[in-house]
This record gives structure tokens, sequence and C-alpha cells, in this order.
């Protein structure tokens, strides 16, 4: 299983959902608490583009914050995620009618 960082700050209840949710599904966690790290933030910038919290990063890979996380555990991507499968790919867009 890939490792499961969660980039946060205080107070954020989005950070506490994204803990919620994967505490829930019984999915081990390392957080990055970056609320008075200006070079963290800095950093995390430089390895996702984003600039919110949370980012919820699955090994090396960024999966967003907690709406994206929601999204991919509905969804099915975030087990693919976490057993390191190369099929992460969003579902496909419905054609417009």
């Amino acid at each position: 299983m890939d490792a499961v960082t969660i980039y946060t700050t205080d107070p954020c209840s989005f950070c506490a959902r994204v803990k919620g949710l994967l505490s829930a599904r019984g999915i081990d966690f390392a957080e990055v608490n970056l609320t008075k790290d200006p070079a963290g933030r800095l950093e995390l910038v430089q390895k996702t583009g984003m600039m919110s919290f949370p980012q919820v990063v699955v090994g090396d890979r960024l999966v967003g914050g907690f709406s994206e996380l929601l999204a991919a555990e509905q969804d099915g991507r975030l087990e693919q995620l976490l057993s390191g499968s190369d099929e992460t790919q969003p579902p496909p867009s419905p054609a417009a009618a």
C-alpha cells in the first residue's frame, strides 16, 4: 500500500474532514502541518503546484483536497492509488449531447 501524506494547516475544517474520511476507512496517513512553516508551504507549492489546504498525496501522486479525495474514494480511484495501480485515470467525461 502506498503511503498517504496529508498537508494541513490550522484551523482547517476540510483538513479535519480529510483526516476523518481516511480514519473512518482505516487508512493510515502521515500529517504534515504547515501552519507555522513558510518554507514547508513553498516546498508544497513546488511539489504539487497547489497553495490550498489540505493536499493529499498518495505515494508520489497528488490526489488534491477534500472534494477530490471524496470523489476518488467514491469512484474507486483511491483504492487503485493505495494499491499502486497505474490505472488511476479519472473516469471519462460524459459525451456532450
